[in-house]
C-alpha cells in the first residue's frame, strides 16, 4: 500500500537541506535528534535496489540548486508536451485521417528538441550553482525553440486548430527563469505572432477584425502572465534567500550545540515513551557501561538488567513530571557485579503554551563520586591555599624549635633528657614531611612535564622499590608486573606520556605502600599492570593499576580515600592519596579506586589513567 502524498508537496522538488553549505555534513549525534522514522526496521530485500534507487534520486533533486530544479521541471513540461502532439498526430493517422506532412515532421523535430536538450547534461549546476538567469544558448534552446514551433504550427494550422494556449509556456517560462524585460520581450514577440496570424488569416477568411480582436486579447494575457509570473518568481526567490540563511543560521547552531553536549562531562540522553534512546553524549555512554562506552545511539533501554533502575526512574518521572526536575539517586548492577551510582535529574519537552509533553524526556546523568569529590573540591579549595600560606608561616618557627631542640640535645645528661630531645626531634620531623606535602601541591606555576617511556620509567620504579622492601624475585615473589596490555598501543613500542619522573614515582611508591600494607602475604598478592586503553582521543588512554588481594574497602572509607587529612592508621598523616589526586590532575591524568567482585582475587585496584602522546616517535626523547 503506497503512503499518501501531501497535496501541498512542490513538483519542483523539496528545497535542498544539504550538500548547498559548508554545514551540510551532519554528525551521528545530530542524526540521531532526528524524527522517529528514520529509526524503523530496514525494508525488506527485495525492495532494496527500488529503494536505494528512489533514495538516490529523491536525494540528487534535493540537492539541485532551486533554479535548476525549476528548469528541470520545465523541460519535462516541455518533453510532455511533445509527447502529447506527436499522440496526437499518431492518433489522426490511426483513425484514418492523414495529417499534413508539416505537422508530422515538425512535430517529430520538437519531440526530438526537445528530449535532446532535456538529457543533454548541464554544466551550469557544477560550474554555477549560484545561477539565476538562464544562458542566451539554454534561451534560445527552449524559449526560442517553442516560440517558433508554435508560431508555425499558428501560421500553417489556420483555424484547424487552435495553438494560441500553447505560447503560454515559453511566455511562463521566460517569466521564471529570464529577467523581467527580456520576459516580457518575450510575451511582445508572442503577441506580434498572435497578430500576424491573424492578419494573414483575417486577409483569406474575412473577418479581420474580430480575430485581431481576438489576438490582441490572447496578447494582453500573455503579458499579464509574464508580468505576474516574473513579479511571484523574484519574490519566491527572495524568500529562499531568506530561507536558506535561516537554515545557515539553524545548522551553525546545531553544529555548536552538538559540540558543547559532545564536550559536556554530565551525561545527556534523550529517551522516548518506550525506553529507546535516540541520543546519547559519550558521557552518559561511559557511565552506562562497567567500563569503556556502550554502543552509540540509537539502542534500547528495557531488557538490559543494568539498565533497569533508569527504566524505573524514566516511568516514575513520567508518571510524577513535576517532581522529576528535583533529581534522585539510582543504582546500576553491572554483570560483573561492579556497582555505580548515579545522580539522575529528568526533564520533559514542552509543548505549546508551556504544557509538559511526555513523549520524549532528557536525562541528565552525574556519577554520584565525582559530584561528591566535586563538592568535597570545593570545600577544600579555600583551606587549601590557607594551608599553604600556613606551611610557610609554620616553616620557620619549626626551623628554630629544630635548632634550639639540637642545643638542648647537648646538654642533656639524664637519659629523660635523652628521650624527651628525642621525642621532639622525631615530632619535628613529622610536621616537617606534612610541610613538605603540603606545599608539594600548592598551587604554582611550573614548567611542562618531559614525555618519558612509562613502561621503562615504572618497572624501575617497581624494581627500586622491591629492593627497598627487601621482596624476593621470581614465582614466589609478592609482586607482579604485566606491561603485555601496551602491545596494543598505536604507537607501541615507542608509548610517551608526560608526567614528572619524581611525581610518577611519588604516586607509585604510595600506591605500593598502601598495597604491601594491606594484602595477604601470599605470593603474587600485589599486583600492577600497565595497559593501553581506547578513547576518543586516537592515540587512546594508558592505565597504570595497582592492585591487592586484601580485606575490600568499606564503603564509608571509599568515600573519603582521597581527602586529606583522612586515614586508617593512626600515626598517617592522611595526604597520601590526596597529593596522588593532585599530581595525577597537574598532569591531565586521573586516579580512582574501584572495587571488584568475589571471584576475582586482587578486588582493591587503584588505577591512574594518563593520556598517550600521539607523537610518540622511535626519534622523540623525553
Amino acid at each position: 500500500m503506497s503512503s499518501s502524498r501531501d497535496s501541498h508537496v512542490s513538483w519542483f522538488g523539496e528545497p535542498p537541506v544539504a550538500g548547498t553549505t559548508a554545514w551540510a555534513e551532519q554528525g551521528a549525534t545530530e542524526a540521531a535528534f532526528a524524527d522517529s522514522t528514520q529509526l524503523n526496521a530496514s525494508p525488506p530485500p527485495s525492495a532494496g535496489k527500488t529503494s536505494a534507487a528512489t533514495s538516490e534520486a529523491t536525494t540528487g533533486d534535493a540537492n539541485r540548486p532551486s533554479f535548476h530544479r525549476i528548469y528541470r521541471a520545465f523541460l519535462t513540461a516541455r518533453f510532455a508536451l511533445a509527447v502529447v502532439l506527436l499522440g496526437l498526430v499518431i492518433g489522426y493517422w490511426a483513425l484514418g485521417n492523414h495529417p499534413a506532412l508539416w505537422m508530422v515532421v515538425s512535430t517529430m523535430g520538437y519531440a526530438i528538441a526537445t528530449l535532446s536538450l532535456l538529457i543533454w547534461p548541464s554544466h551550469a549546476q557544477a560550474t554555477r550553482p549560484d545561477l539565476q538567469s538562464l544562458k542566451p544558448r539554454e534561451a534560445i534552446a527552449s524559449v526560442g525553440v517553442d516560440l517558433a514551433f508554435f508560431a508555425a504550427m499558428h501560421y500553417l494550422s489556420g483555424n484547424t486548430l487552435n495553438s494560441q494556449a500553447l505560447l503560454v509556456l515559453p511566455v511562463l517560462m521566460a517569466a521564471v527563469l529570464m529577467p523581467r524585460i527580456l520576459a516580457l520581450g518575450v510575451a511582445a514577440a508572442a503577441t506580434l505572432n498572435l497578430l500576424g496570424a491573424a492578419l494573414l488569416q483575417g486577409q483569406v477568411s474575412g473577418n479581420l477584425t474580430s480575430l485581431l480582436a481576438q489576438a490582441g486579447l490572447t496578447g494582453f494575457g500573455l503579458f499579464a502572465i509574464a508580468a505576474l509570473a516574473s513579479e511571484l518568481s523574484a519574490r519566491l526567490a527572495k524568500e529562499e534567500r531568506s530561507a536558506r540563511g535561516s537554515l545557515e543560521l539553524a545548522r551553525q547552531q546545531a553544529q555548536l550545540n552538538r559540540l558543547v553536549i559532545e564536550e559536556m562531562s554530565e551525561g545527556v540522553m534523550v529517551v522516548d515513551r518506550q525506553g529507546r534512546v535516540r541520543t546519547a553524549n559519550p558521557a552518559a555512554r561511559r557511565l552506562l557501561a562497567a567500563q569503556g562506552l556502550v554502543s552509540p545511539a540509537p539502542f534500547q533501554l528495557r531488557g538490559v538488567p543494568s539498565w533497569a533502575a533508569l527504566i524505573n526512574a524514566v516511568e516514575k518521572a513520567l508518571g510524577n513530571p513535576q517532581r522529576a526536575e528535583d533529581g534522585q539517586e539510582v543504582k546500576l548492577q553491572f554483570d560483573d557485579q561492579t556497582q555505580r551510582e548515579l545522580r539522575l535529574r529528568v526533564r520533559f519537552t514542552k509543548g505549546k503554551g508551556g504544557r509538559t509533553s511526555e513523549d520524549m524526556c532528557v536525562m541528565l546523568l552525574e556519577d554520584l563520586r565525582a559530584v561528591r569529590a566535586r563538592q568535597r573540591q570545593d570545600k577544600l579549595a579555600a583551606m587549601g591555599r590557607m594551608s599553604a600560606g600556613i606551611a610557610h608561616e609554620i616553616r620557620n618557627p619549626l626551623a628554630a624549635i629544630s635548632q634550639a631542640n639540637a642545643l638542648l640535645a647537648e646538654d642533656a645528661a639524664t637519659p629523660t633528657q635523652k628521650k624527651l630531645t628525642q621525642l621532639v626531634t622525631d615530632n619535628v620531623a613529622r610536621l616537617k614531611h606534612i610541610i613538605d606535602d603540603i606545599l608539594a601541591v600548592a598551587p604554582g606555576v611550573r614548567p611542562p612535564a618531559p614525555a618519558i617511556d612509562p613502561i621503562e620509567t615504572i618497572v624501575a620504579i617497581c624494581n627500586d622499590w622491591r629492593s627497598t622492601q627487601g621482596l624476593a624475585l621470581g614465582e614466589d615473589s609478592l609482586l607482579d608486573i604485566d606491561t603485555s596490555g601496551c602491545q596494543r598501543a598505536p604507537t607501541y613500542p615507542h608509548l610517551k606520556i608526560r608526567f614528572e619522573p619524581e611525581h610518577l614515582q611519588r604516586v607509585l611508591v604510595n600506591l605500593l605502600d598502601n598495597a604491601l600494607r594491606y594484602n595477604t602475604g601470599e605470593p603474587g598478592a600485589i599486583n600492577v599492570s600497565l595497559r593501553w586503553m581506547p578513547s576518543a582521543d586516537p592515540a587512546g588512554l594508558l592505565m597504570l593499576s595497582v592492585s591487592n588481594d586484601g580485606e575490600p574497602v568499606s564503603a564509608d572509607t571509599e568515600r573519603s580515600l582521597f581527602e586529606p587529612f583522612f586515614s586508617t592508621r593512626s600515626r598517617g598523616t592522611g595526604l597520601g592519596l590526596y597529593i596522588c589526586r593532585e599530581l595525577c590532575e597537574r598532569h591531565g591524568a586521573n586516579i580512582d579506586y574501584r572495587l571488584h567482585p568475589p571471584p576475582v582475587r586482587h578486588r582493591n585496584e587503584f588505577f591512574v589513567t594518563v593520556p598517550v602522546e600521539p607523537n610518540g616517535l622511535p626519534h622523540q626523547t623525553a
